[in-house]
């Protein structure tokens, strides 16, 4: 098992609701309950995560390779969970964030069989759906996504400025996002643009006058990189970052005046 797959599988344990409401496009109510159970008859996988929400089982399955018999195996998991949960609904996933196209079957049509599970190629979310969101396991999740026309370097220096807030300042926590970030990031042949950011990162946090004011200063920084660069209107930027309009304006008004 690569380190991919561990990453991945912390990653998704982390944000197991979030990943499926903004992900999957799950409507999860109440309490979820992780599911950490070795299944009789099929060979127990990390990357696995199985989770009871009411009456509903939900099966995730993180992919970072095509599977060429991966609809079957999906079919084994699926009559496992049945065995044990019954009376629930089970609902499968696969979460593919491989580097190469996805080519997995996502259903058996055979011999009275009429079986199908869904796959999600993290490729085809927006970086935005995730970039943005108060965890800061999927704003890791993000290196991942569609960058679409944006700048990649833009971009990941970004990722990491959230991460760097959201973990405030916690320096052993933002290593270890960073690691995962590091990792994840050769799906997309992103290493490079990971290494210089972490380094772009620490002269802007460690050195520049803003770090030095307090926090407050960094997060109106990443607010006006995401207008300048990424082309985000001010207020979808103040309720993202939970900042005041009236004090990012004042920033901005201070900031230029500087020039």
């Amino acid at each position: 098992m690569g380190d991919k797959d561990i990453v991945s599988k912390e990653i998704i344990k982390e944000i197991g609701r979030d990943i499926s409401m903004h992900i999957l496009g799950i409507d999860i109510e109440g309490e979820v309950t992780l599911v950490d159970k070795e299944w009789t008859r099929v060979e127990k996988r990390d990357s696995d995560i199985v989770f009871k929400n009411k009456n509903r089982i939900f099966h995730i399955e993180i992919q970072n390779n095509n599977h060429k018999d991966m609809e079957l195996r999906m079919l084994r998991y699926y009559s496992d969970i049945l065995f044990e949960y019954k009376e629930c609904s089970v609902e499968q996933y696969v979460l593919y964030i491989g580097k190469k196209q996805c080519t997995m079957e996502n259903e058996i049509l055979r011999d009275k069989i009429s079986y199908k599970y869904d796959i999600i190629d993290v490729r085809d979310i927006a970086c935005e759906d995730l970039l943005y969101h108060s965890n800061p396991s999927a704003v890791a999740l993000s290196i991942l996504c569609d960058f679409k026309d944006k700048d990649k370097q833009v971009v990941v220096n970004t990722i990491l400025r959230r991460i760097k807030e959201l973990t405030k300042d916690d320096e052993r926590e933002y290593r270890n996002y960073l690691k995962k970030i590091n990792i994840l990031s050769t799906n997309r042949d992103l290493e490079q643009e990971v290494e210089q950011g972490a380094k772009m990162l620490t002269v802007d946090i460690e050195k520049t006058p803003f770090y030095r004011m307090g926090v407050e200063k960094a997060t109106f920084e990443n607010a006006i990189v995401m207008m300048e660069q990424l082309n985000h209107s001010i207020d979808e930027i103040v309720k993202v970052l939970n900042i005041k309009k009236e004090e990012l304006l004042e920033y901005m008004k201070q900031k230029k005046e500087e020039k």
